[in-house]
This record gives C-alpha cells, structure tokens and sequence, in this order.
C-alpha cells in the first residue's frame, strides 16, 4: 500500500469516504484524495445508496405501530437526516431555471444566481411533500415491503447520479465537470451489477423492481432538460436527478406494490 493512499486496497475505501462525505451527513473522516477517489470511482454511488437507504427506511419499522401519517413524518426526517439537504439546492436552482425566459446562456445565469425565486420554491415544495406522500404510501405496506421499496429507491437514485456521471457531458467547470469529466461510458457497467441485488429485496414480487427503474427514471428526467435547455449538466442536475430520482422510485414501488 502506497504513502499516499493510492494502493489497490486503499483506494476504494478512499472513494468510499469521498462518497459518503459527498452523499450523505453520516460522520466520515474525510482525507486528501477522497474526492479524486470518489469522482473516478462511479460504483460508489449505488454503496452509497445502500446504506443510506437502510438507514432511512429504519423509521418504516414503525408500521403498524405508529399511525401512518408519523410514520410517514418519520421517513421524511429520516432521509434528509441521513442524507442532508444540500442536494435540494439543485432542485431549487433548476426550479428557477425552468421558469424563467431566455435561452440556454440565461438559464446558466440564473443557475448561479443566490437569489431564491418562486420556482425555486415551488419545485422544493413540491419534491417535499411528493417525498411525504410517497412515505405515507410506504406508511400502508408490509413492514419489509415497504423497507424493500425505500432501499431500493434509494440504490436507483445514487445510480442514476453514476450513469449521469459516466454519460453525462458538464456544460461549464465546476462539480458536475469534476465528475463527468473522470470517467466515460463503460465505467457504468459496474454501478449497475452492484445494484442489482436490491432487486431481490421484494422478491418474488417486482416492487423493488419498480422502485429500482422509477428511480433511474426520475434521475433521468432533469438530465433530459438540461441537455435540450442548458446544453449539459452541472452540480444542481446532479443534485436534482438524486431528488427527483427518490421521489419517483418510491411512488413506483408502491404503485407497483397496490397494483399488481
């Protein structure tokens, strides 16, 4: 093992303190090159997920004793106290962004501007309370089914910031660039082996399925906007994919649940 952290054992746990530091408000001892580490090692996001996930869906315990609506609370409180709520600024700033006139170059301008405006306010709101009612969906499951659909859409939100990470192209320097910029396509194969146990996690039924590929798709979705309307990603699609890819995952997962 090298001095300097780069050796064939060191090197992963190096990416996954970056990627906790970076994902999560769980206490980690950041170190130099965590960050370096983490950015070129996309198959940290879905870990990442994994665990944050169990720990959120913690509060699901609580079903069937509390009444739904507090263990929904409990769930809304969970996740943002696991996670943090640094990734709802690229909610926000997309938020106002998406309402204002102009083309792509004032778009990027108001992405930088401190000033929250009333999308900003709306699209936090409603990601929110979409994140609330999707807890209280959770609220009216199995106990173990509902844990299964949260972890799960928690897997498919961190995969989708590591396919935008491996495919997606930075529109200026910053953080998305800093990422995008360290490794390519075929670097995404591993993110998604890794998160294909969290599949199983309803099986026989396919809620965690559902929950997996809603997730992605959410995540999707503000990478498809920002490449029509800003000409790539930055740090805030990144920070919205994660948002809006939870929110998404978790309502398909219990749609899926009461449907099939």
């Amino acid at each position: 093992m090298s001095p300097t952290g780069d050796g064939p054992v060191s090197r992963p746990v190096a990416a996954l303190r970056g990627a906790f530091a970076f994902l999560t408000r769980l206490p980690t001892r950041s170190r130099d090159g965590d960050w370096e580490a983490f950015r070129s090692s996309p198959w940290a996001f879905p870990v990442v997920g994994l665990v944050a996930g169990a720990l959120a869906a913690v509060s699901l315990l609580a079903i069937g004793t509390l009444p739904a609506p507090t263990v929904a609370l409990g769930y809304l409180l969970a996740v943002y106290l696991v996670t943090g709520i640094h990734h709802l600024d690229g909610v926000a700033d997309l938020g106002d962004a998406l309402v204002v006139h102009g083309d792509a170059e004032r778009r990027r301008e108001v992405l930088k501007d401190t000033t929250t405006g009333v999308g900003a306010l709306l699209a936090v709101s409603l990601v929110v309370v979409g994140l609330a009612l999707g807890g209280l969906g959770l609220a009216g499951l199995p106990v173990l089914v509902a844990v299964g659909v949260a972890v799960a859409a928690e897997v498919g939100a961190k995969l989708g910031m590591a396919v935008l990470a491996c495919v997606g192209t930075a529109v200026h320097e910053g953080m998305g660039s800093s990422v995008t910029s360290a490794v390519g396509p075929s670097a995404v194969v591993l993110p998604v082996i890794l998160t294909l146990p969290a599949v199983a996690l309803t099986w026989p039924h396919p809620a965690a399925a559902a929950a997996l590929a809603g997730a992605v798709l959410g995540g999707a979705l503000p990478w498809a906007w920002a490449r029509v309307h800003l000409g790539g990603v930055t740090g805030d699609v990144f920070g919205a994919a994660n948002e809006l890819g939870r929110l998404l995952g978790v309502h398909m997962g219990v749609i899926a649940w009461t449907c099939w």
